[in-house]
């Protein structure tokens, strides 16, 4: 395929260890980079973001196929795959760099991620209010090469047993007709 037919999602969603784990499952995405946008420092290192004080959050940048996958389907894998109702929260991750976010590349993208939040929201598919943040993208920098494919590489970890491991399980259940 051709780079060129291919479009970006930027997704927040809490660590994004776990994000990335999830999104290189499905069919139609071609690449997914862990990483920072959404501050308002230039060139953040993780140090820095993890402090909370840079504006950033952790995100992944998603190059899919959108005849294979619509951005829509990566909305509703996203909601349905991490707490988008916690303000600056998931599970024991704390703070503005691990918020619920959706970063749009178009007016387009802004327009579905309304759409589905407010769909989730009418269907009460959720307990509490959906507080995604909706923004245009920044600048997307790209995290430090040990947080690439993290997941994959570090499976025995505690972290990921206990907290990707159960996000991959409900991927492999909910969207079983989308993995790879």
């Amino acid at each position: 395929m051709n780079s060129e037919n291919l479009e970006l999602a930027t997704l927040a969603g809490g660590c994004f260890w776990c994000t990335e784990a999830v999104f290189q499952r499905l069919k139609g995405v071609e690449e997914v980079l862990s990483g920072f946008t959404g501050g308002n420092i230039k060139n953040p290192a993780y140090r820095e973001i993890i402090t909370g004080r840079t504006g950033h959050a952790e995100a992944i940048q998603i190059r899919f196929n959108p005849t294979i996958i619509s951005f829509q389907e990566l909305l509703y894998v996203f909601l349905a795959t991490h707490d988008p109702t916690t303000l600056n929260r998931q599970q024991n991750d704390v703070g503005t760099q691990y918020r619920s976010a959706v970063f749009y590349h178009s007016e387009k993208q802004k327009e579905i991620a309304e759409e589905v939040i407010q769909e989730l929201e009418n269907k009460e598919i959720f307990q509490n209010k959906i507080v995604t943040e909706i923004s245009a993208v920044k600048d997307f920098y790209i995290a430090e090469k040990e947080h690439q494919d993290f997941y994959n590489q570090h499976r025995q970890q505690p972290y990921c047993q206990f907290i990707i491991d159960p996000k991959i399980k409900k991927l492999t259940e909910v969207f079983a007709d989308k993995l790879k």
